[in-house]
């Protein structure tokens, strides 16, 4: 799995009719800044609302899932999100002037090809993944559904369905890397049974469905009768059912297909959770209302595991910047070099790490007996961390010095000793004028809160 985040080079528009509003619109994919996530937005509305694919924001689960926020709506969402995740794209605009995404072949592969397109670029940010720390099920006993996430250092999943049908019968597909959703997954189309067909229509459902979109499972015998009146339903001069059961002589992809796009389903809903996974995925007779219930369990579980302004550090990723690198932006040496790593940067964040040892030499006059980081090498490797941001808002940081001005409503919450991990944010309070910054600086140990303050800097060319 990719450790950065990725977001597209250049936007890509496809169009096409939304299965269930049969609303013909174009929908563009835009890159996105880092930790900007996936959103869509309704650019024909007045206002253009963005709404984000989060599962807090899922209002119906019929027959897609339908997403609505500050009250713009987004139908069927789900096969656009599995090839996001497929291609391991964390940031993206998806904007549309209708009200639900071009159904195209009622898979992800036409998604995954205009994406490709586009061309990929990583992003200088790692990616803030929700590692399952312990199983997590759900249960839907009167639909016989299972689902569970296991504890797992990658992303698989694994879906059963069945449909007590002679023409399905029991089907298994599984995934035991991302990587292999682009071939093994993203073209299987989405699929209904005969008997559901009439009763879709009825509803004002399916208005964009077509026989080449769907695949339409035959689990009984039809009349000479029924299919003329389909042919009629669906504009087609003739409607035949295969051997197979399957109507209209549609070639199924893989014998699989439908336990397939189960699959497909379930990775896009539980894109809804807002961060990538690492867990293995189970599930069993998943359908759109399970994989949604399932994954306001797994953000709940997520949201529990701590607060999401919080720098995520984990020292099993690669940095955005290592010592070498911040070395040859920032002009600090020993004993006065204390940033040991960064590991996120924008144009707005930054966010650097410390490592705090017995062997810090300060700890040789400060509190020998009692070793406690003072307090101003904490302001102070903050400041350091800020100096990377407001130096890389200039192509050759390495001309230039960053000089402080100003610390403001300062506070010490809690002993730095031997042994922490000090992860610094800055953030910039307002745009960079005449080369002035201010922004607003945390430290944090873990999940708390140990220093704060706001800080104004100024950035000089060096004389020649």
């Amino acid at each position: 799995m990719r450790v950065k985040q990725h977001t597209i080079k250049k936007q890509v528009t496809v169009s096409g009719v939304g299965l269930h509003t049969g609303v013909i619109s174009n929908m563009t994919f835009l890159p996105a800044p880092p930790n900007h996530g996936y959103k869509f937005q309704r650019i024909d509305i007045e206002g253009m609302p963005t709404i984000d694919a989060d599962v807090d924001n899922v209002v119906d689960v019929s027959r897609g899932t339908t997403l609505e926020q500050s009250g713009a709506r987004v139908f069927t969402v789900e096969h656009v999100l599995a090839a996001l995740v497929g291609l391991e794209i964390d940031n993206i605009l998806i904007q549309l002037d209708g009200p639900e995404p071009p159904i195209m072949d009622g898979s992800s592969i036409q998604f995954i090809e205009i994406l490709d397109s586009a061309g990929f670029e990583e992003q200088n940010a790692l990616r803030r993944f929700f590692e399952v720390p312990e199983s997590i099920t759900y249960r839907d006993a009167s639909r016989e559904v299972e689902m569970a996430a296991l504890p797992l250092d990658d992303y698989r999943v694994t879906v059963m369905v069945d449909y007590n049908s002679p023409v399905l019968g029991s089907q298994h597909a599984s995934i035991t890397d991302i990587s292999q959703f682009r071939t093994e997954i993203a073209s299987c189309r989405t699929f209904c049974f005969l008997h559901e067909l009439e009763m879709l229509y009825n509803q004002n459902l399916i208005k964009g469905g077509d026989l080449n979109n769907a695949i339409v499972v035959v689990d009984r015998v039809v009349e000479e009768k029924e299919l003329e009146h389909l042919a009629k339903m669906f504009n087609k001069q003739k409607v035949e059912v295969r051997k197979e059961g399957i109507l209209n002589n549609v070639e199924l992809r893989y014998k699989n297909e439908p336990a397939r796009h189960k699959l497909l389903d379930v990775v896009g809903d539980l894109a809804l959770v807002g961060r990538p996974i690492k867990a293995q995925i189970l599930a069993a007779r998943p359908g759109h209302a399970a994989n949604v219930a399932f994954a306001k369990k797994l953000k709940r579980a997520m949201e529990k595991a701590g607060p999401s302004h919080i720098p995520h550090y984990d020292p099993k990723l690669p940095p955005v910047m290592d010592i070498a690198q911040i070395s040859n932006i920032l002009p600090h040496r020993y004993p006065f070099q204390l940033l040991d790593k960064v590991i996120y940067l924008d144009e707005t964040v930054v966010a650097g790490v410390k490592n705090v040892t017995i062997n810090e030499p300060f700890f040789m006059g400060h509190f020998p007996a009692n070793p406690v980081m003072p307090g101003v090498l904490q302001v102070e490797a903050m400041a350091q961390t800020g100096g990377i941001l407001v130096l890389s808002t200039v192509e050759d940081p390495e001309n230039y010095w960053t000089y402080f001005l100003g610390i403001e409503n300062c506070k010490f919450r809690k002993m730095v000793v031997p042994g922490d991990t000090l992860v610094f944010k800055c953030e910039l309070l307002a745009p960079i004028r005449r080369g002035i910054a201010k922004m607003k600086g945390e430290a944090y140990v873990g999940n708390t809160l140990v220093c704060e303050a706001v800080m104004t800097a100024s950035i000089v060319r060096k004389e020649s």
